[in-house]
């Protein structure tokens, strides 16, 4: 064999091995680019940050619990703003009504006798 053909051989075998980690690149990026191994992926970075978002509000809790409890009564009161609006008015008129409803007092006759 001549040095030509052996170099030709040579770069045949060169290119056949880049082809080749040519097209396991192209496998290996076609897998990535997968919907479904989008979506795990995306799932399992937000599963890894919501826990270490429920860490850092349980460590703030535990550094202030006195100011976790006024943001829950708070929240909750805001949740809640149309059915603690309908009880006070309810609580205001029934206390209107209790009023309204008081028979007067009765006026006692006098024990004088009219002559």
């Amino acid at each position: 064999m001549s040095k030509d053909s052996l170099q030709v051989t040579a770069a045949r075998i060169e290119a056949d091995r880049a082809r080749a980690r040519l097209m396991d690149s192209a496998r290996e990026l076609q897998e990535r680019l997968n919907p479904g191994t989008l979506a795990h992926n995306a799932w399992e970075g937000a599963k890894i940050k919501g826990a270490d978002l429920a860490e850092d509000a349980v460590d703030a809790v535990r550094r202030r619990p006195a100011l976790a409890g006024g943001v829950v009564a708070a929240i909750t009161m805001f949740l809640a703003r149309e059915p603690l609006m309908d009880l006070a008015v309810k609580l205001k008129d029934g206390a209107k009504t209790k009023r309204r409803t008081r028979k007067p007092k009765k006026k006692v006759a006098s024990t004088e006798t009219i002559e």
